[in-house]
């Protein structure tokens, strides 16, 4: 029991030793003059994932080395060295840095990869703005149709696929907010231009039959809550909402929603028929 408790003292003894020594190293290094030496260190932290100080050593030395045979491999640990410390912005930036700079280099088509990935990274939840998206989405589809046959092909499909989503959601949230302001706002015109958006920009988005439904929606209370004047056109407008709304979705669950609105419709257009006396609800 003593030779084993001893024998673990001196194990970490030994183990502290050896990183005082590293550290009192690696000071040394930083503060010297010598790039070899600090080359040589960044890329020794680099390889053991030790990618703070690494990138300490890295900014020091990268102006010296720019347009030097050692670059290329630098710049390269650079880049990922921000990718590994989840530095998006930077790394999205200097991974394409090192593709203009190295567009022969053996690490172009990671580098070009891991740029667009940086910007994925970014891309926040749907709810707030998107344009890091949008640029995420911009960069994943180039680094498709450039490598249309690279390892990251399906990674990157799936990313864009994800990335699209989130437009959607982002833009069927906006027109199903404008459905609910339509009273606050006095009109549901916004409401049904968002969804005529959403239709035209988002053509098989899994949000296609919400703005059909939606857009139907939007019609028949701008047209229930219409001046008496206007009350008939839209109420025929509403109707046409409806059948484009039936045309793709005449199976599906959500009907019942659609038909209810549609019967008061028929309803209040009946009325609206000269000496109808057709009772509304």
């Amino acid at each position: 029991m003593f030779l084993k408790k001893t024998l673990r003292i001196s194990v970490a003894l030994l183990l502290m030793g050896v990183i005082l020594v590293s550290c009192g190293e690696y000071h040394k290094v930083y503060r010297k003059e010598n790039v070899v030496d600090k080359y040589q260190m960044a890329e020794s932290l680099y390889e053991i994932g030790k990618y703070k100080k690494a990138l300490k050593l890295m900014e020091q030395i990268v102006p010296v080395y720019r347009g030097k045979p050692q670059a290329e491999k630098l710049m390269f640990m650079y880049a990922n060295t921000f990718y590994s410390l989840e530095d998006y912005y930077l790394s999205g930036y200097q991974f394409e840095r090192f593709v203009t700079s190295y567009p022969n280099s053996d690490s172009v088509e990671i580098a070009a990869y891991k740029s667009a990935k940086s910007y994925y990274e970014l891309s926040p939840r749907f709810s707030l703005d998107q344009e890091d998206t949008q640029t995420a989405l911009e960069k994943l589809q180039a680094y498709v149709n450039q490598y249309p046959n690279s390892n990251y092909r399906l990674e990157a499909n799936a990313l864009v696929k994800e990335l699209r989503t989130k437009l959607e959601q982002k833009d069927i949230e906006t027109a199903n907010q404008m459905l609910g302001l339509g009273d606050y706002l006095g009109s549901y015109t916004p409401a049904i231009e968002s969804y005529d958006n959403f239709i035209s920009d988002h053509p098989g988005s899994i949000y296609r039959e919400e703005a059909f439904l939606g857009k139907f929606k939007a019609g028949y209370y701008r047209a229930i809550n219409s001046l008496p004047n206007l009350r008939k056109t839209r109420l025929e407008e509403a109707k046409e909402y409806y059948n484009s709304y039936l045309k793709y979705y005449a199976d599906s669950e959500r009907r019942a929603e659609a038909d209810e609105l549609l019967t008061d419709i028929d309803l209040r257009m009946a009325q609206l028929t000269e000496g109808s006396t057709v009772p509304i609800n």
